[in-house]
């Protein structure tokens, strides 16, 4: 098995990222940089020799950006190895989200979400994607109120918030292969959800009563300025995804849609916003 990383500077990992998923569609993982190297940011793909070439070490350029290229051999067992790497996360005590090789919690009045990482659309370990869950948790009461999830990936937002009680749950990607993860895992935590294949960019797309969009900041931009009033924007918009860098041009075009920031979370180098 071989494993080939990027490494770049935070404020580049955007455009390294969208260069990787042209190549790596099915998504890919991130990583702190080795030593604790401040700021730098590692995406990394797995393949078998042949399907990933191992070329060393060296630096390149994605887009503008020049990053730190590195492919190494990884062991035989690491089909389970792996595993290491996800681990359970609880949020604001009220959301458990783990892998299903993990144990079950074993407290009272805390939904459960249970996400196979094998599709590599994302697990809920990642920081834009815990702030996502934690200002979910204060969006205000559930009951009674649709809940849209704008690039819906494995479908975490998305379970999350039927357990917690919203309906209709919709999720929307515009990856075919996300929208079958994300009813793959609504299965798996006996959830409905209304899933829809749309293209973000190009599209527009319905907000509901709360949305949460864990995007990058160029098409989160692009979303909100397809919202032509206040019948088509939600009435809470979850926004993540974001460098910390970015929050406060972020902030700006969601004021300019008619959004009012009310809360901002801040972890490492990521932002997430709440606005109304």
């Amino acid at each position: 098995m071989i494993r080939l990383a990027l490494r770049c500077r935070s404020e580049q990992a955007e455009a390294v990222l969208a260069e990787l998923l042209e190549v790596a569609p099915s998504g890919v993982e991130e990583v702190a940089a080795p030593g604790g190297r401040a700021g730098i940011v590692e995406y990394a793909v797995y393949g078998a020799a042949g399907e990933v070439p191992d070329l060393g070490a060296f630096e390149a350029r994605a887009g503008d950006a020049v990053v730190e290229v590195v492919t190494e051999e990884v062991p035989d067992d690491w089909d389970e190895r792996w595993k290491r790497f996800y681990f359970p996360v609880l949020v604001g005590g009220r959301i458990y989200v783990r892998p299903p090789w993990e144990q079950p919690v074993q407290r009272g009045g805390v939904e459960e979400v249970v996400i196979d990482p094998g599709g590599a659309f994302g697990t809920g370990t990642h920081p834009t994607t815990r702030m996502c869950l934690e200002l979910m948790l204060e969006a205000g009461r559930p009951r009674g109120r649709s809940f849209h999830d704008l690039g819906c990936g494995s479908g975490v937002l998305a379970i999350a918030a039927a357990k917690l009680g919203f309906d209709p749950v919709v999720g929307i990607d515009a990856d075919r292969a996300a929208i079958e993860e994300s009813g793959r895992n609504a299965r798996a935590n006996y959830v409905e959800l209304e899933l829809r294949h749309a293209d973000l960019r190009r599209e527009p797309v319905p907000a509901g009563d709360v949305a949460a969009a864990n995007l990058t900041a160029p098409l989160l931009e692009s979303v909100v300025r397809g919202w032509s009033g206040a019948n088509e924007r939600p009435a809470v918009l979850i926004a993540s995804g974001i460098l910390r860098e970015q929050a406060d041009a972020v902030a700006f075009v969601l004021a300019e849609a008619g959004l009012r920031e009310e809360r901002r979370l801040i972890s490492g180098d990521w932002a997430a916003l709440m606005a109304i």
